[in-house]
């Protein structure tokens, strides 16, 4: 009896199973037909004919069978792709200046008589009154929390503070350099990170609604890297929510300069809490202007490292081939300071590589061949007063500027390697739904951005970086005459450009409009010699003070 039931089954098995087959398939495929690929034509810029849509229809069902069981199985944000951007040109040898740093540290510094002009001072300056017993980073410390907890309510700019932390750290600092050991240049100077970077115990919140009580049990390789060099670290920073502009999931971070106008992003609140005097330094990112706007809106000096200087371990993945790390300070010389502390391979984030750094504080500049982009900088621009006396200031320094341009490609054929990279570190946001929690819902901000990337082919965005490995090569090619470039740090090409190739910024203030917001000037270089645009435009700041300019207000 049981043999005749299986039988039956059997039977009944082979008789309906097609059309349940049939009938799931028709669910799951939404219905879709030839005149679906045709519409899709019009979305990618193609036309096939009936037959070939035919042709086609079986594997366009396959492929999105196949995006449902990749979609299964829900991959994190720190999950890095297979391919990796590489910014080395064919056949490039990188060659960069592996002699000792001279870091050209003041010798003698008087404390001075108020806490808010303490506040103000460099990295380098403060140094010198802790290891001259004038200062304990416990009070630095404290002078640090006091502000923050005066003037963050109208800035905005800290997520979590980290205030336990803080004092712990900076006691042990203060015991360590009375027992004479000294980690360095940072050892006991109070910093803040942007908070895209885990610290184990605290939140990191990406700066977004849907994030915002998340904890990554881990602590990024540029934080564990400051902590060993005797750092302290205050709070961490606000962000526009996933690395866009400057509001977040609580707040509007604001610059110190006029707290009318936002901060600018992403890294909001380490320009501009660095620019009000509520830490000595900041950690920013920047992936399309995070580090050189924010820096230009605020006033602070910015460094955006090669790609592929700075471990990335531990941070928020945006884009995987164009995110970089990098510091926010009050000078040239901090910046320089901070980033030989976080610079170098970790064997944990696979696009680091392995190059010296050396800084020269007393760089003739007159040796150098510098570059400016000349048809930029006699474009009708609104800072281009302002960038005209910078070259003047250069050439009073003994620089000969040469004219160079950048590369000449269409630009815009870019832009879908951020969208797609970033709509594909964020898909599960976009399928649950859950973008809908984000504050801005704007057509120009990151939700609708990833649905919208969900368009573009496959096959344009791998077109997109052979293109770019063109724009890589070219501008090699530009470059090889000269040592280092200025550039506007807004008008023309250089600021996509570098960012896509990945050569190196320092974007410095270089003067004050009539509203008395800050404008800035960009210094730019080749792959891995952050050592050289470092080293020339701390030579232009030297011969200014628009750096020693404090927010009026927060003084």
């Amino acid at each position: 009896m049981k043999i005749k039931q299986a039988v039956l089954f059997f039977l009944l098995g082979c008789l309906i199973g097609p059309f349940l087959l049939y009938f799931v398939r028709e669910i799951n495929d939404r219905d879709i037909t030839k005149e679906h690929i045709a519409s899709a034509e019009i979305l990618f810029g193609l036309e096939f004919n009936e037959a070939q849509r035919d042709s086609m229809l079986d594997g366009v069902i396959a492929n999105r069978d196949g995006y449902f069981a990749v979609r299964e199985l829900n991959i994190s944000n720190d999950v890095w792709p297979s391919i990796l951007f590489n910014p080395i040109p064919h056949g490039k040898q990188i060659s960069v200046d592996d002699s000792p740093s001279n870091w050209g540290l003041p010798e003698a510094v008087q404390r001075p008589e108020t806490d808010s002009e303490i506040a103000f001072m460099t990295v380098a300056e403060l140094g010198v009154l802790l290891r001259t017993g004038q200062l304990t980073s416990v009070e630095l410390t404290q002078i640090y929390l006091n502000r923050i907890e005066q003037y963050d309510p109208i800035l905005e700019g800290v997520i979590t503070l980290t205030a336990d932390l803080a004092l712990v750290q900076a006691a042990r600092a203060d015991e360590e350099l009375a027992a004479g050991i000294d980690r360095g240049p940072l050892h006991g100077i109070p910093y803040g990170s942007k908070d895209l970077l885990a610290l184990e115990g605290f939140p990191t919140t990406w700066g977004a609604m849907p994030y915002k009580d998340q904890e990554i049990e881990l602590t990024a390789t540029v934080i564990q890297r400051l902590e060993e060099a005797g750092a302290v670290h205050l709070a961490k920073l606000s962000l526009g929510a996933l690395a866009w502009g400057d509001v977040w999931f609580d707040g509007f971070t604001k610059s110190p300069w006029n707290t009318d106008i936002g901060a600018s992003g992403s890294s909001a609140g380490s320009a501009s809490l660095t620019a009000a005097g509520l830490m000595a330094f900041a950690i920013g990112s920047e992936t399309l202007g995070s580090i050189v706007s924010p820096s230009t809106r605020n006033g602070t000096t910015g460094l955006r490292p090669t790609y592929g200087r700075v471990s990335r371990h531990g941070a928020m993945a945006l884009s995987w081939s164009m995110d970089k790390i990098g510091p926010i300070t009050r000078s040239v010389q901090d910046a320089a300071l901070v980033f030989d502390a976080i610079y170098g391979p970790d064997n944990l984030d696979p696009t680091l590589y392995d190059f010296p750094f050396s800084f020269n504080a007393d760089l003739d500049i007159s040796t150098l061949r510098i570059g400016y982009i000349a048809s930029s900088f006699e474009s009708n621009y609104a800072f281009r007063s302002f960038d005209e006396q910078a070259l003047d200031v250069l050439r009073e320094l003994g620089a000969e500027l040469i004219p160079i341009e950048l590369p000449e490609l269409p630009m815009n054929g870019f832009s879908s390697i951020l969208s797609v990279e970033a709509a594909t570190a964020f898909d599960e946001l976009t399928l649950s739904g859950k973008d809908n929690l984000m504050v801005r819902q704007i057509k120009n901000a990151w939700p609708n951005v990833f649905r919208t990337s969900r368009f573009v082919p496959a096959v344009e965005y791998i077109q997109a970086n052979r293109a770019r490995t063109l724009l890589i090569q070219q501008m090699d090619e530009v470059l090889k005459d000269v040592d280092v470039y200025i550039s506007p740090s807004f008008a023309g090409s250089n600021l996509l450009i570098t960012n896509l190739t990945g050569n190196p910024s320092v974007v410095v203030p270089n003067g004050f409009m009539n509203n008395g917001m800050p404008v800035s000037i960009t210094f730019n270089g080749h792959l891995f010699d952050e050592g050289t645009v470092l080293s020339l435009s701390h030579a232009y700041q030297k011969a200014t003070d628009f750096h020693r300019s404090y927010p009026p207000e927060f003084q």
